[in-house]
């Protein structure tokens, strides 16, 4: 038995294009993996933390070696929850719009929250090391406009970060499924959805 967590970044639910195809690759990935646990974190509902002065004291206290004692402790109780509730699962769909080139604020809030040193990294003598090994990542995501070009992908600051930040935690297997451009007319939109719909399907049978 195994378990997905799926980290929503989209605020607008039955609307949203991008959870249209995450929708497909779960219930694919459902039929298949009935034994498996599906964890639902909506980063719209759940409430993230905020990085608090002292919960960033106890960050540079992660870098330097140090335990966390006290108040340091104390502090970082939740931040300690989300991370371990991250490494509970074995496979990871992230359900993502494009907002202003990148990604919503939400996620990159709880990115900001569980990329911790001693958790998901550690520096060695031979450089950093991720410590989220063996895992597998889904990233769906939608765009308005179109960012295929040699020009527009300059502009395009989602997967490539995304990619970055999560290779840097360990994670290499890391699959996006993208549909765009999804406002420059209905008939296109409904097009590029169906693909990547298609796409997710076949990657939750193989998966």
């Amino acid at each position: 038995m195994g378990r997905l967590l799926h980290i929503i970044a989209s605020p607008r639910e039955e609307e949203s294009r991008t959870l249209q195809i995450s929708e497909v690759f779960l219930d694919t990935f459902r039929k298949k993996h009935s034994d498996w646990v599906f964890d639902e974190l909506n980063l719209s509902k759940e409430e993230i933390p905020s990085l608090t002065m002292k919960r960033v004291d106890g960050k540079y206290a992660l870098l330097l070696g140090k335990e966390l004692y006290g108040e340091l402790r104390e502090a970082w109780e939740e931040i300690i929850q989300h991370i371990e509730r991250f490494l509970l699962a074995d496979i990871y769909l992230i359900s993502t719009p494009m907002w202003n080139f990148s990604i919503p604020y939400t996620l990159k809030q709880y990115i900001d929250l569980i990329v911790q040193p001693k958790y998901l990294f550690r520096y060695t003598e031979h450089g950093v090391e991720g410590l989220v090994k063996n895992k597998k990542m889904v990233v769906t995501c939608t765009r308005g406009g179109q960012y295929e070009s040699r020009e527009m992908q300059a502009f395009d600051f989602q997967e490539p970060y995304l990619k970055t930040i999560f290779n840097f935690v360990g994670i290499t297997d890391i699959t996006f499924l993208k549909a765009e451009p999804m406002d420059i007319g209905e008939e296109i939109q409904k097009q590029k959805l169906e693909i990547a719909k298609s796409e997710a399907l076949h990657l939750a049978q193989k998966l």
